[in-house]
């Protein structure tokens, strides 16, 4: 008679007794870079606890549970709580259930998740990615089915995400075109896309492309009013904001509100993403709508689609929805 089953080590386990982090474990065992040190202390932590990763790759292809995992930086703001209600709403469709994780954007809270969905033997998966490309090596090995929404990555991996540059270059030639010439551009992680279509924009339009004028906060509320109220109390010189995600540009209004900056008198603002809100504000916020249920939708389809050839990258439109917070150039503000 065989003994009781052993139970198996996870990689969590393992970054623990090598005291480093998840997506380093996955990075040193999948092959990637990692200081000789590091490299030892991981392999020593995975000879002694016997873990063993290519297990990992034998169950999904044996045993599938179905569904689909979906990670999301933030599930609280409406854009990803739009995403995912679309992911749902395609998986219901096909009968699959969906399990939901929240990365908070950390790429080793990232990796720990998509250990936890591999060691559950789930074998599709739907991601906004928070870690870069090398990230996701180990889990694309095991034979994870992946789908990028929102952002993307990896070139090798189909993708479903809005059309950023479009967006973004409509906006600043909005402004442009009502005499901004000192616009910035308030970021968080993950929006590399759109920072490098903002810059791009700038000089194909002849304006200055600062990079002082690029301000990024890290992903929480309090980080994106920090950086919002930096950039008005430090740039006075600035006569247009864009903000790229709907946290972002309550953050703008909100430090405006505080700083006594009026908009769009003193700043125009254009925000990512259409919010029911955005029309609320006093005055109403230009956005570039995206059509983020559609983003999960499509993704769901992807991820779903059995045989045939996928897609290597969907792209969505994006359009400039003109309300009141946007106004002629005016003399900047004078520094307090």
């Amino acid at each position: 008679m065989n003994g009781p089953a052993q139970r198996r080590i996870t990689i969590k386990e393992v970054a623990e007794a090598a005291g480093v982090g998840v997506a380093t474990v996955s990075r040193v065992l999948s092959g990637g870079s990692a200081s000789p040190e590091t490299r030892e202390k991981v392999f020593a932590a995975a000879a002694r606890l016997d873990y063993r990763p290519s297990a990992l790759g034998r169950n999904l292809r044996r045993q599938r549970t179905g569904g689909v995992g979906l990670l999301v930086p933030d599930i609280t703001d409406s854009f990803y709580a739009r995403l995912a209600d679309g992911v749902l709403s395609c998986a219901r469709s096909y009968g699959e259930p969906v399990t939901i994780g929240v990365t908070g954007d950390d790429p080793e809270r990232e990796a720990e998740l998509i250990g936890a969905l591999i060691e559950q033997s789930m074998d599709r998966l739907i991601a906004v990615p928070s870690g870069d490309g090398d990230m996701w090596a180990p889990a694309l090995r095991a034979g994870l089915n992946v789908v990028f929404a929102d952002r993307r990555v990896r070139t090798d991996v189909p993708s479903v995400v809005p059309d950023d540059r479009a967006g973004v270059l409509t906006a600043v030639e909005y402004l442009a075109g009502l005499g901004h010439r000192r616009i910035a551009f308030l970021a968080r992680h993950g929006q590399s896309q759109r920072v490098t279509a903002f810059l791009s924009a700038a000089a194909s339009l002849g304006l200055p492309v600062d990079r002082d004028l690029v301000v990024h906060a890290r992903a929480s509320r309090d980080s994106a009013y920090a950086a919002a109220a930096g950039l008005l109390q430090h740039h006075s010189d600035v006569t247009a904001v864009l903000a790229g995600g709907n946290v972002l540009g309550e953050a703008a209004v909100l430090a405006a509100r505080e700083l006594d900056v009026r908009i769009p008198r003193d700043v125009s603002l254009i925000m990512f993403d259409d919010v029911p809100w955005a029309e609320l504000c006093s005055p109403p916020l230009t956005v570039i709508a995206q059509p983020a249920q559609d983003i999960g939708y499509r993704a769901a389809e992807l991820v779903l689609r059995q045989g045939g050839r996928r897609p290597p990258a969907v792209t969505l439109p994006t359009r400039l929805v003109v309300r009141a917070s946007c106004g002629p150039r005016v003399a900047p503000r004078r520094s307090s």
